[in-house]
């Protein structure tokens, strides 16, 4: 897509993140049991956040859980249309030996299946490899749409998980990359 910008964001610009339209329609979702990637029709339809209030699906937690992660020397990395943030990923150093996590990503609907993804995903490897990492980590949501991006992307589903990754989002599928 043409007139994206992309660039590494300062902590302060965290809130910018409420530009972000998460709504989706879900049909397919997986499941990771006995070391195989198992998928299923769902219906699952994903609004975008509150805007209004706290709790899970607000812009609020989501603010509170990325600086959790800028806290602990995250880093942020977000694609612009026209100065609106329309994707966002945070990479997390070292949440195991030789390891950092794609904590966060998230590209708007409407801007999804551009590339905008890849290029945020692109330069999160990247840096996961200038920081000494040999693996990338990521706790996928388990729709098809995030699952098939990270197989893509190299990422595999992993029979050992994290552990404390694992207690944060049980129902995810957590995956790894050799980089």
């Amino acid at each position: 897509m043409t007139n994206i910008a992309y660039r590494w964001l300062e902590p302060d610009e965290v809130s910018k993140l409420k530009d972000i339209d998460r709504s989706e329609q879900i049909r397919i979702g997986y499941k990771y049991v006995e070391g195989e990637l198992q998928s299923m029709d769902v219906n699952w339809d994903t609004p975008s956040w509150f805007i209004d209030r706290d709790g899970e699906h607000s812009v609020a937690s989501h603010i509170r859980f990325c600086q959790g992660h800028l806290e602990r020397n995250g880093r942020m990395y977000g694609a612009f249309h026209e100065q609106k943030l329309v994707g966002i990923g945070i990479i997390q150093p070292n949440v195991a030996a030789g390891t950092a996590q794609l904590a966060y990503l998230h590209v708007s609907n409407g801007y999804r299946q551009k590339g905008i993804g890849n290029q945020i995903v692109a330069v999160l490897l990247g840096e996961a490899r200038r920081l000494g990492a040999v693996r990338m980590y990521v706790s996928a949501t388990p729709s098809g749409s995030a699952v098939n991006f990270y197989l893509s992307h190299g990422f595999e589903p992993t029979a050992a998980p994290i552990p404390e990754l694992f207690e944060l989002e049980p129902d995810d599928i957590h995956m790894l990359k050799v980089l």
